[in-house]
């Protein structure tokens, strides 16, 4: 049974159990189809961000809404994309450690897959930050975020092979690891901001 990859995207939000097999089956260049992954979806809230700040502001509550000057809207997008691409690869290397540690086949380019796959709802939901009310903004990832979770329990057994008890500690493993690395993107998100508005 062959898939094309692109399928996956859609599958993940119907079968997601099926859909981590035929994912674990692919036999890509990983590393370079992870990292060409990560570069397009990364830039989904990046894009998304920049043109709600300058076409349409951004608002606290959805009231009044304020524009942010081009230049600094530029140097915001591009904080908040590297900030992603370093998250990811960060949670890469903590799931990697984690899969050298439990499972048997590890290799960064396949964990790599497995993060940005995990993160596909979340890379989607930046697509709110085309109308950055922050509240809406924040729903929106919190109900993102239980997804990718709901998505990292199923996958963990599944794409490495890990029996289901280890696979329970390891998905434990890395949803801590993976809390951490939000917060300290959301403080990151905070900083780049404060940067550019004052």
């Amino acid at each position: 049974m062959y898939h094309h990859h692109h399928n996956h995207f859609f599958g993940l939000f119907s079968v997601p159990s099926a859909e981590w097999k035929s994912i674990r089956e692919e036999k890509l260049d990983i590393a370079q189809f992870g990292f060409a992954r990560l570069s397009i979806l990364g830039a989904v809230p990046a894009l998304s961000f920049f043109i709600g700040i300058t076409q349409f502001g951004w608002s606290l509550s959805g009231r009044e809404f304020n524009l942010i000057p081009m230049a600094d809207a530029v140097a915001m997008s591009i904080g908040f994309y590297l900030a992603i691409v370093v998250c990811t690869l960060f949670m890469t290397y903590c799931t990697y450690w984690m899969e050298k540690t439990f499972g048997t086949e590890a290799s960064y380019g396949r964990c790599l897959l497995f993060v940005t796959y995990t993160a596909t709802p979340m890379y989607m939901a930046g697509l709110i930050g085309l109308a950055p009310i922050v509240w809406l903004v924040m729903l929106v990832l919190m109900g993102a975020v239980f997804y990718s979770l709901y998505l990292l329990y199923i996958g963990v057994p599944i794409y490495m092979n890990i029996p289901e008890g280890k696979g329970f500690i390891v998905s434990t493993s890395i949803i801590s690891a993976g809390l951490c690395t939000l917060v300290t993107f959301i403080v990151a998100t905070v900083i780049i901001w404060s940067m550019s508005n004052f």
